[in-house]
């Protein structure tokens, strides 16, 4: 077998397994925001609390994004056509738009988070 070819078999196979540990990262990701949600639902429901389970969710995802985009990098390093080359570009702009979204609302929560962790408590009358 070719060398260009031995490559691209690897390649298709590195590609499946990333997506694949992607999927896995967000069926993961999912299943536990639904049983936070649950638990919300039956017992306290505390906005911290919900918050906390979203931006858990948000780093599942941002941690599947940056998976694919990793699989998304590997696959336009053997495409051999422009059309094929532009579509996986363009999946890989999407993909770094919602993971910088991402990352930027969670680095905006947690610095909320430490200012008020900061500040003396509240003395009410």
């Amino acid at each position: 077998m070719p060398v260009k070819e031995w490559l691209a078999f690897l390649s298709e196979r590195a590609i499946t397994l990333i997506d694949a540990v992607a999927l896995v990262v967000i069926l993961i990701g999912t299943v536990e925001v639904i049983v936070g949600i649950v638990r919300l639902s039956f017992g306290t429901r505390s906005h911290e609390l919900m918050r906390d389970t979203w931006l858990s969710y948000a780093r599942w995802l941002v941690a599947a994004l940056t998976f694919q985009l990793a699989a998304d990098i590997i696959e336009t390093s053997i495409s051999s056509s422009w059309e094929t080359i532009g579509r996986v570009g363009a999946i890989a702009v999407i993909r770094t738009f919602l993971n910088y979204f991402l990352d930027r609302d969670l680095e905006e929560v947690r610095a909320r988070q430490k200012e008020r962790a900061a500040r003396p408590p509240e003395v009410r009358p």
